[in-house]
């Protein structure tokens, strides 16, 4: 087989993108990606001159926005666990990097982004890499004088150590004129994490998820005059770089692409990232051209392509999964419809009344017509009476039920999405029994779990990936904060040596999702009362305190409410002077078993605190 020129290359991944592109497209996933997106923003209906009001009941938003928070709240707490026994220390190091780095870079907002992404269209993207940027500045004087006079410095150590080369170094102006006027500038040299629209990713067409896939590619869209400055492209493809259309009809239009019409004071450019993964290479290709702007060359980073996908409900044998909105989308419009309906048929039977016009004279009419309360209406007429001078006109008044068909299509949403009446927020119209609650609430619980399952594993595959990029990249010392028992946290330094190795990442079930005081000081005064038999036999009490001080009630430092220990006894001698009749010399009164007895004021007390009452 002949092998590939570049040419033959970047014809073939240009076919690729637009073959990926009209796949897509011709799958109607674009046009439903921009569907879930209108309906999630409450853009309903039409841009249309209709004369009836149009209402939104938007209980998509309200689906999603119950849902997010229950997944992504919160700072996830990573666990790292080593591949080998000799990493065990190395791996609690990486452990407390990594979340100081997913803190001090708030990696949370790419992630809570690409979850409202999984949930809208049944899937989010993230990108892991290494950002490393210089900017040139401009040097200041004292700067030039300094450099100045370290070079004229260095000269004259020289000119003293060899003599007869001394008339060969230049004079203080040719010095002078070579000390550079700008330097460079490091601004970022640091891994990075973010969210990636589902519009800008191209995969391979026949793949059924990532982990098949044969390739995969980004659009990038940038201000054309920042691309041709950009010095990792190649300088004869950057001089060819043009202003492209971001309303291209192969390869779809997003909302920011629609925004192309009021982008007049700069021109943009569209370049693809192509992530080769059976060739194990990446290259960079522009939208509308014919020449590399990087060239095929081996992946930038030692896990492959950066990219780590979540998927919502998969459907087997596709590519794409499903999302939370998709399956309420008819039942979103047709609450919508039912409600509108409702509007204008409110209007249109409104109360209305039949008069005589012959028997008000203007200032009648005026009053009649009038919303002023408690308002005098003269009428001109003698020859009728009041009640033949105006009558109420008849009236069909509404079924009641079309008020039902709009309840019976907000249950269905709350059965279709898994989102109760509860969790919105909303006291329902039928009453249930607790236990019927209990179930409802349990079956949304469920929903979240697996929700909150797939969200826990994309933040460990994205945590690999930032210590691995770490790993091969990192240069010098870097310093993390970490928090220790006590007020203050302790501050550390490391280099790449030190998290070097092989680790297993895992997230604390749970610790993404929002907080709930509540529950969280039911469940410390359960632990107690679970407890309270082997208090003094094989619990500590003073570690049991301490576990509730720091997890119920967030106190950083629990030692300081604790007592400290007495001395203990040698065998045969005697109690510390002043130690009360029936202590031992721990200073906890003993139970007849020899043990401390169940701390039972300590839980009532803690109860009270908690407003929680006395428990069964």
């Amino acid at each position: 087989m002949a092998r590939k020129t570049r040419a033959d290359k970047y014809e073939i991944i240009q076919r690729k993108l637009e073959g990926a592109a009209r796949w897509r497209d011709e799958m109607g996933y674009d046009n439903l990606w921009r569907r879930m997106n209108d309906l999630y923003r409450g853009k309903h209906w039409p841009r249309t001159t209709a004369t009836q009001d149009l209402v939104a009941v938007n209980l998509a938003f309200s689906t999603i926005n119950v849902i997010a928070p229950s997944v992504s709240v919160n700072y996830p707490k990573v666990i790292v666990s080593p591949n080998k026994e000799e990493n065990q220390d190395r791996a609690t190091f990486v452990e407390a990097v990594i979340n100081y780095l997913w803190r001090h870079h708030d990696f949370r907002k790419p992630f809570q982004r690409a979850v409202k992404d999984f949930l809208i269209f049944g899937h989010g993207w993230l990108k892991v890499g290494w950002k490393f940027v210089e900017q040139e500045r401009m040097l200041g004087e004292a700067e030039r004088d300094e450099m100045f006079q370290t070079a004229v410095n260095e000269m004259d150590a020289f000119a003293l150590e060899d003599p007869f080369m001394a008339g060969e170094l230049p004079d203080n102006a040719q010095v002078a004129a070579d000390i550079p006027t700008t330097s460079m500038t490091v601004v970022e040299d640091q891994p990075f994490v973010e969210r990636v629209s589902p519009f800008d990713i191209f995969v391979d067409p026949e793949a059924t998820c990532i982990d098949d896939a044969k390739w995969i590619a980004q659009r990038i869209i940038r201000p054309l005059e920042e691309a041709k400055k950009d010095k990792r492209y190649k300088a004869s493809a950057r001089r060819n770089l043009s202003a492209d259309s971001l309303l291209n009809p192969i390869f779809g239009a997003t909302d920011r692409q629609e925004q192309e019409r009021f982008l007049m004071d700069e021109e943009r450019t569209v370049v693809f990232e192509f992530y080769d993964i059976e060739e194990n290479t990446m290259s960079v290709i522009p939208q509308s051209g014919a020449e590399f702007l990087v060239d095929p060359t081996p992946m930038p980073y030692a896990y492959g392509q950066p990219f780590v996908m979540m998927r919502n409900y998969d459907v087997p044998d596709y590519f794409y999964p499903m999302g939370d909105l998709e399956s309420i989308e008819s039942l979103q419009l047709e609450l919508d419809k039912t409600r509108s309906q409702l509007v204008n048929a409110r209007k249109r039977y409104a109360r209305k009344y039949l008069f005589h016009e012959r028997s008000f004279g203007p200032e009648g009419r005026e009053a009649l017509e009038s919303d002023q309360d408690g308002r005098l209406v003269p009428v001109v007429d003698e020859n009728k009476s009041l009640h033949e001078v105006v009558i109420p006109m008849p009236q069909t008044p509404l079924s009641a039920d079309v008020y039902n068909f709009s309840a019976i299509i907000e249950e269905d949403i709350n059965t279709v999405s898994g989102v109760s009446e509860y969790a919105r927020g909303q006291m329902p119209e039928i009453r249930r029994t607790a236990t019927e609650a209990s179930i409802i609430a349990d079956a949304g619980n469920s929903r979240v779990a697996e929700k909150l399952a797939i969200v826990e594993i994309s933040i460990a595959h994205v945590a690999r990936r930032v210590v691995q990029v770490m790993q091969q990249f990192m240069t010098g010392e870097q310093m993390a904060r970490v928090a220790v028992a006590g007020p203050q946290d302790m501050f550390i330094t490391y280099t790449r040596d030190d998290i070097v190795g092989e680790f297993d990442f895992s997230v604390e079930a749970g610790s993404t999702q929002p907080i709930n005081d509540t529950v969280r000081r039911r469940q410390a005064v359960e632990l107690m009362q679970a407890l309270a038999p082997f208090v003094g036999t094989v619990v500590d009490p003073a570690a049991l305190v301490r576990y509730v001080l720091q997890n119920s009630f967030g106190v950083k430092d629990p030692d300081k409410f604790l007592m400290q220990q007495q001395p203990m006894v040698p065998e045969g001698g005697e109690a510390p002077q002043g130690a009360p009749q029936g202590m031992p010399p721990g200073g906890m009164p003993m139970g007849a078993n020899g043990a401390p007895p169940v701390p039972q004021d300590l839980m009532r007390q803690f109860q009270n605190q908690m407003g929680l009452g006395s428990q069964p």
